[in-house]
């Protein structure tokens, strides 16, 4: 079996499992954000009175940190009051930030676990070793009544990265190109597993980017094996015992796919599909309104710290705004303690309330008609962050910076590298 078959066997309590199964398995976290007060309602409808176990659930308030309308501080009212009478502990409010960096913050996901969560990139935990899928607020509402769910057994695909990134390329470029080769319902209920020397020497942040944008493809989840680099993240996180997996040396992938990420330069999503992927040298000028940095894709310390050092001692360009929306709060404070919050703020940054802001295009950075956007989110379709009538770019946090610092689509390997020149 591969380890994601063993991790839903072992929550299902049986030996083995084979694909397209349906099991019933015990989820070791839920999670449901303020997009979703209906998983309260349908709760409640189901016959629920107390959830099965408030321990192994998790509110947290991002998509609308802080409320922007009245109907939603209602909704995250409702949510509050429901958290303190289940017992629910783990309610992370407003100021928390994104719910796939807050739980990785707090040491709540684990390799082995299973995690559910309403929200659709959930794929994110993958980097972990974790089995992490988003529902909607029925299946949700289930888990909070009986802390189970069934689950299809997906179809497993690998995908093969070796090689080294150049300069100024990113795990998101990487991504991006292997969705724009495979397209956008490519993996519709499969998992994607990522193996190979590239992705063994990346960090844990250039992991998450990965994984998250697996949902992209249409991804069941996603998976890279624990290894070293992942159980050192962990050490001081998370508190509880877990078990790595690990997939049988003879497990058949239903497909098996090879990537040279040398061979990948910068890349950009293009209006309006995330598959409608070119080379950014191809866009090289055209004009930008907003660059955006954030999001549960690239709105970590390490995504501000290159844009830090793209931006230091420079000023963005007049007519563009640059938008700075970290992950969560730990990530703010540690941007804060390294200088790149200043370093940007001093470039002429916005930063704003760590969570999601304008990736949903709620508030927060949205965009007016005809405006033309740069961002580290994961989804450009029509309307995404603002108008329908404006015009979303998906790039690497480095490739935002640029973008920022001249106004328009700019490859950020060129100026990376008089970095490097200039420091040696």
């Amino acid at each position: 079996m591969h380890a994601i078959e063993k991790i839903l066997a072992r929550a299902a309590g049986q030996d083995s499992v084979r694909t397209g199964q349906i099991v019933n398995c015990r989820v070791d976290l839920a999670e449901v954000n303020d997009l979703y007060p209906q998983t309260i309602i349908s709760f409640h409808e189901m016959g629920g009175e107390r959830v099965h176990s408030p321990d192994r659930i998790t509110f947290i308030l991002d998509h609308y940190a802080p409320a922007s309308s009245i109907q939603q501080a209602e909704n995250q009212k409702l949510m509050r009051e429901f958290c303190h009478d289940q017992g629910i502990e783990l309610l992370f409010d407003v100021n928390s930030g994104v719910c796939h960096q807050v739980m990785v913050d707090h040491g709540l996901v684990y390799p082995g676990m299973i995690l559910i969560a309403t929200d659709s990139h959930t794929t994110t935990h993958g980097a972990f070793g974790a089995f992490g899928t988003g529902v909607g607020a029925t299946d949700l509402a289930v888990i909070m009544a009986t802390g189970h769910l069934w689950l299809r057994v997906p179809e497993i695909i690998r995908i093969h990265l070796s090689g080294e990134l150049s300069a100024g390329v990113y795990a998101k470029d990487v991504i991006l190109h292997i969705i724009g080769k495979l397209g956008a319902d490519y993996a519709i209920y499969k998992a994607v597993e990522f193996t190979g020397p590239a992705v063994t020497s990346w960090s844990v942040s250039e992991r998450m980017a990965l994984c998250n944008m697996t949902t992209e493809m249409g991804a069941k989840c996603a998976y890279i094996q624990p290894d070293e680099v992942t159980l050192n993240f962990l050490k001081d996180k998370v508190k509880r015992d877990y078990e790595p997996v690990e997939s049988d040396p003879d497990f058949q992938y239903a497909e098996e796919l090879f990537f040279d990420v040398s061979r990948i330069q910068p890349q950009l999503a293009t209006p309006y599909s995330v598959d409608n992927v070119r080379p950014l040298s191809d866009l090289v000028g055209t004009p930008v309104h907003q660059a955006y940095l954030g999001s549960c894709t690239g709105g970590r310390a390490e995504d501000i710290a290159v844009a830090a050092r793209i931006l230091k001692d420079k000023h963005i360009n007049k007519n563009t705004r640059l938008v700075v929306v970290p992950a969560s709060r730990h990530v703010y404070l540690e941007a804060m303690r390294k200088g790149d919050v200043e370093t940007l703020v001093e470039a002429g940054a916005t930063f704003v309330t760590p969570g999601c802001a304008a990736c949903l295009g709620t508030h927060e950075g949205i965009l007016a008609s005809g405006e033309v956007c740069i961002a580290s989110t994961n989804r450009n379709f029509p309307g995404r962050m603002g108008h329908t009538q404006s015009a979303i770019y998906l790039g690497s946090p480095a490739a935002v910076a640029a973008a920022a610092l001249n106004g328009q689509i700019t490859d950020p390997s060129k100026i990376l590298l008089n970095l490097e020149q200039e420091s040696s």
